[in-house]
């Protein structure tokens, strides 16, 4: 019999992009998911399929995974559990759904207020579900919001009748981030039992607890004999004070006391590329990363008291949980070089374009044309230098993110 497996479902092109005195370009967006798909996540949560200044970007995206740009990686779209948002996104060509709705009685009295009850929220869900799947989704999870203070009984039942309508995995939402370790690890267990279902944690750091959170969870599914999913965010980014980081939760799963050990994670991840994506978010978002960042912060293996010193030079698993050589090389962009540099960008003419991708190795490409017009654009719209990676992309699949664009390229 098949061990359950953990598999990562990464929300920062929907929660993420969402945190407050930040953002993402379109063009951002779809960067992340090639990181993503690098980094060996299996799925993306890429955004609102049913908003008017998304379509071109998710019409990118699905052309991009159609020609491999983005490995293995599975695209999905984010709809509120009504049939009108769901018609809307049907058309884009995403297989994979998320529908979200509030569940508890905090929301149903003081969100709705009153203008749904416990049956009604059951009855649209269930007619979302059916449109997704009528609609040619493959798989569709429903969110249940505010799943952390929503009662057991009606969570279950909520569940099963979501089951009952074609859903294939519960997200169950700690949106106030307000579980505990040993709640959530109990709550999942029995939900888990209970419905024979797949369950995603969903876990805000509210009390700093988000990533303890999210693999407590996940324990508690795999207890119950499920496939569990976890809801992650590059550098923890999210509302408020966040959402469960992305590398924090790998490293726990391969490297915590008691826990990796005893779990099976069923993505094909490549942490070589870790240090690469937090590094890159770090700067798309305008975020700098805190120094103790789990991983990828400037002080993530630094030592310098006399002990902790003496100790990591004689070996440094004395005082070093992995090794940091498994987290990929940091970059080194030509953008950042010092002193007298060429870059190309929304202002930059043919020769500077053309020396700066010959200095990485790309000299024949599919469309030069596009993909200068295209570097223009993607600079123009992010308001910043462009990294290494980001020419790659744009040199190598010029005609799929012209899709980003549409009415500016010929």
């Amino acid at each position: 019999m098949r061990m359950p497996r953990i598999h990562f479902l990464d929300v920062t092109n929907r929660d993420g992009v969402q945190t407050a005195r930040t953002g993402l370009s379109k063009f951002g967006k779809t960067m992340v998911n090639f990181y993503l798909g690098r980094l060996g996540v299996m799925q993306s949560e890429i955004g609102f399929p049913f908003l008017f200044h998304e379509v071109p970007y998710v019409r990118a995206q699905v052309a991009l995974a159609e020609v491999g740009a983005f490995g293995d990686l599975r695209l999905s779209g984010w709809c509120r559990a009504v049939v009108a948002d769901v018609e809307k996104a049907a058309p884009l060509g995403l297989s994979h759904y998320n529908l979200s709705i509030s569940t508890s009685d905090q929301m149903l009295q003081n969100k709705f207020k009153g203008k749904l009850d416990r049956d009604a929220l059951i009855r649209e869900t269930q007619q979302a579900v059916r449109a997704a799947k009528a609609g040619g989704a493959r798989t569709v999870g429903v969110n249940a919001e505010d799943g952390s203070r929503t009662d057991d009984a009606f969570l279950t039942e909520f569940a099963l009748a979501a089951r009952e309508a074609g859903a294939d995995r519960l997200r169950y939402c700690d949106t106030i981030g307000g579980d505990t370790p040993f709640r959530i690890r109990d709550r999942f267990a029995a939900l888990a039992d209970a419905t024979g279902s797949t369950v995603e944690t969903h876990c805000h750091n509210d009390l700093g607890l988000a990533v303890a959170n999210s693999v407590a969870g996940a324990l508690g599914g795999l207890d119950a004999g499920q496939d569990v999913w976890i809801n992650t965010c590059v550098n923890g980014i999210g509302e408020r004070s966040g959402n469960a980081d992305l590398l924090s939760c790998i490293l726990a799963l391969r490297h915590g006391f008691g826990v990796h050990d005893r779990v099976e994670v069923g993505d094909k991840l490549d942490l070589g590329w870790a240090r690469r994506f937090a590094l890159w978010a770090s700067y798309a978002f305008g975020q700098p990363l805190p120094y103790n960042q789990p991983g990828v912060g400037v002080n993530a293996f630094a030592h310098e008291s006399g002990i902790h010193a003496d100790g990591a030079l004689k070996d440094h698993r004395n005082y070093e949980l992995y090794d940091e050589d498994a987290l990929g090389p940091f970059p080194a962009d030509h953008h950042a070089t010092r002193g007298r540099v060429v870059l190309t960008g929304e202002y930059g003419g043919r020769a500077g374009f053309r020396h700066v991708l010959d200095s990485l190795g790309l000299a024949d490409l599919p469309d030069e044309e596009l993909s200068f017009q295209l570097v223009q654009l993607c600079n123009a719209q992010t308001g910043r230098p462009l990294t290494d990676d980001e020419l790659r992309l744009i040199a190598t699949y010029p005609a799929q993110l012209a899709l980003l664009f549409p009415g500016l390229l010929s």
